[in-house]
């Protein structure tokens, strides 16, 4: 059966049609920058690549120009619509109504909807990718796949805050987690492929535009950077990650903000884009290459946020097997990689320069033979891991 998975990010929108069980994938494709003039559109059919920059405003266009490439003559892999028997969709915020994988129905999407608030960046474009995919593709199965739902191993002591009991036992206001599909994903590749015995303890960061890093002990997640909504924890492309509850308020009662003008600073103008004036990585690490003290400066600033964490998982494991990079930025930035590990041989993490400048888009390891602890560089995958899942609950 062919499903069709839908990854719908803050600023991107990546699919693929995979052919199941065989997990044979028909085609990929991504939308990069929706919101900018200068969107970059990407569609590849076996060896045949296709890529477009042009205007996409928002994610409903972007799921049309989607729609409109899978039927294409040329480069589509569907004659028609009924081709596809199950969407899967990735929704960032399951609340505590989700643990689980579930087939969309009115009551789903109206759950998800009342989750705008915890996830303002992610939530109203997952479900607007429901909502489309409802229309083009009306005899599929749509099918929720949460993004908070590997996280639910984690303990009291790491969800819970420091707060009136009364607010998680009545109000659930305690730490969720992210990108639950990603860590599970290369967590278990991890495992696979060092074996159980040399993987009880793995840190894996997931570096994107949003960013998140997991402790995973015995192959569950125990602790991770994000909580109640997706914007604390480490540096990103808008989210300004971890900061002091008072410049909140400083911010309102000093500086006249409403809430809706705090909320939209950290989350849409903070991070590198308000350290930089840039979201993209790519452009940060030209630009800090030429000199640009403020982007040189929030590399530093973002590395050294992730180095406080591995520090804080390590701890929290006792031990350390074994550390990966995933995602976007984990995988193809090697400077970030090389600023992450520096100075962090006393934890036995020693990175070989030669491996990590090395292109790949295997799973790999770049540590010095010496390394105590296996530092990883896992492509993940989530959209086969949506997949796997949707297929799942189907049969």
């Amino acid at each position: 059966m062919n499903i069709l998975v839908l990854n719908a990010g803050s600023s991107s929108l990546k699919y693929q049609v995979i052919e199941m069980p065989s997990q044979k994938v028909k085609c990929v494709g991504l939308i990069e920058r929706i919101g900018m003039e200068d969107a970059i559109f990407s569609h590849q059919k076996e060896e045949e690549k296709t890529t477009e920059i042009t205007p996409i405003k928002n994610h409903e266009i972007g799921l049309q120009k989607i729609a409109t490439a899978l039927l294409d003559a040329k480069i589509g892999v569907l004659k028609s619509v009924s081709d596809i028997v199950a969407v899967g969709h990735r929704v960032v915020h399951g609340g505590k109504k989700f643990s689980k994988t579930v087939v969309i129905d009115t009551e789903v999407k109206n759950n998800i909807r009342n989750l705008f608030e915890l996830a303002p960046l992610h939530n109203p474009a997952n479900l607007t990718g429901i909502e489309i995919a409802e229309t083009i593709f009306p005899d599929a199965k749509q099918i929720a796949i949460f993004d908070t739902a590997f996280h639910q191993t984690m303990p009291r002591k790491a969800y819970q805050y420091a707060i009136k009991n009364e607010f998680l036992e009545k109000h659930h206001i305690r730490a969720y987690g992210f990108h639950g599909t990603s860590h599970k994903y290369v967590s278990e590749k991890a495992i696979e492929y060092l074996g159980k015995q040399n993987s009880k303890k793995i840190i894996t960061i997931h570096l994107g535009n949003g960013c998140s890093m997991t402790a995973i002990e015995n192959g569950k997640s125990v602790e991770h950077s994000l909580g109640f909504g997706p914007m604390n924890g480490l540096v990103m492309g808008t989210r300004a990650g971890d900061i002091d509850q008072s410049v909140i308020f400083y911010l309102m009662n000093s500086l006249n903000k409403t809430a809706s003008e705090v909320n939209n600073l950290l989350q849409k103008e903070g991070g590198m884009l308000g350290l930089t004036g840039f979201s993209d990585l790519r452009e940060i690490e030209k630009a800090a290459n030429n000199n640009d003290e403020n982007c040189k400066n929030a590399l530093e600033l973002a590395s050294y946020r992730i180095k406080k964490y591995i520090g804080a998982y390590a701890s929290i494991l006792n031990g350390l097997d074994a550390i990966v990079f995933t995602a976007g930025i984990g995988e193809n930035s090697t400077l970030m990689r090389k600023i992450v590990c520096e100075n962090l041989d006393f934890l036995g993490i020693i990175l070989d320069d030669e491996k990590n400048n090395s292109k790949s888009r295997e799973l790999r390891e770049i540590q010095s033979a010496n390394s105590r602890v296996k530092i990883l560089v896992i492509p993940t995958n989530e959209e086969l891991e949506i997949a796997k899942q949707a297929y799942q609950i189907l049969t």
